[in-house]
């Protein structure tokens, strides 16, 4: 079964968007169906206010410019209200627990909850006692929203999920490790391009590949043929130190212009956003018409008001 097939149903099963491993299949299928038709909504100006009045609070422990703004403009077109919290205004696992906190706001009637934080289990803490909808904005361990913004990117290019390669090149971070598990569960093949000492997390691995065909590899050619999908990240995540160490390591992966020689003849090139010219990626390549990058930014907001819509409706 294929996007294109697929009945919406308008609900899903889970309350809460922790990590793509929890989602079926016709889950996903439901938000980027969903997706599609907010987006065309929206491109026709006709108003689409399934939330009004309803109020989500957004947690930024790692500042960002596309979660905040995505997040906050998804949820007023939906004609509900956004309030930003960053951790300098709470108090959350610091001087009060996680469990205090998400019970306050329970009786202050917050109907969603985005957070964007450092590690995985705070998010599960949250979920555990809140009454009200969690969802990922990152964490270091996942990105499920942007993975959904991916797959829905390149379901516009392609028209298809079904004989597409995707080819990530660098760091194997959360960006990486929720986009084995996306493209996994849609079909796609997916191939993570690593130095040594670098991969995904193997337990995510292995996670993925129940789903479908993913794998690992430090060859840079064997990774770059046949894909459809070239894509790539900063070398150096938001909190991570730098070193001349892992820059080295990670320069031989730049997408440049011969790597894209490489690769299927219809490839384009993703970027997740903030990049760094000329160090995960050439000027080149990120400004060529290739690039699909800005789409796939845009994309962001409409995956993410489909997520907010389908869990707090």
């Amino acid at each position: 079964m294929d996007l294109a097939s697929y009945k919406p149903k308008g609900k899903l099963e889970h309350k809460h968007l922790l990590t793509l491993a929890d989602y079926s299949v016709n889950e996903i299928y439901e938000i980027l169906s969903c997706a599609l038709k907010l987006k065309f909504m929206q491109k026709k100006g006709k108003k689409h206010e399934y939330l009004k009045g309803k109020t989500l609070a957004m947690i930024f422990a790692k500042s960002s410019t596309r979660t905040r703004i995505s997040f906050e403009q998804g949820i007023r077109q939906l004609g509900g209200y956004p309030m930003f919290l960053s951790s300098s205004d709470i108090q959350l696992g610091r001087g009060e627990t996680i469990h205090d906190t998400v019970m306050v706001m329970n009786r202050f009637n917050i109907d969603g909850i985005m957070i964007r934080t450092f590690k995985q289990d705070d998010l599960n803490e949250l979920a555990q006692y809140g009454n009200m909808p969690i969802i990922n904005g990152l964490t270091d361990d996942y990105h499920p929203c942007q993975a959904l913004a991916d797959i829905l990117t390149v379901y516009e290019a392609f028209g298809s999920f079904q004989g597409i390669k995707l080819a990530y090149f660098g760091d194997g971070n959360n960006v990486a490790h929720s986009l084995m598990l996306a493209g996994a569960k849609v079909g796609m093949e997916v191939c993570i391009c690593s130095p040594d000492g670098y991969g995904p997390n193997p337990q995510v691995l292995e996670e993925a590949q129940k789903f479908g065909k993913v794998w690992v590899t430090s060859d840079v050619d064997a990774a770059a043929k046949d894909a459809n999908v070239i894509y790539s990240d900063v070398f150096f995540s938001m909190g991570q130190e730098k070193s001349k160490e892992k820059e080295n390591a990670l320069m031989p992966y730049q997408v440049n212009a011969e790597l894209m020689q490489k690769t299927a003849k219809d490839s384009v090139f993703m970027h997740c956003l903030p990049a760094h010219r000329g160090e995960e990626v050439t000027a080149e390549v990120i400004d060529s018409p290739r690039s699909v990058i800005f789409e796939q930014a845009e994309n962001r907001l409409h995956a993410q008001k489909a997520v907010m819509y389908l869990l707090m409706k």
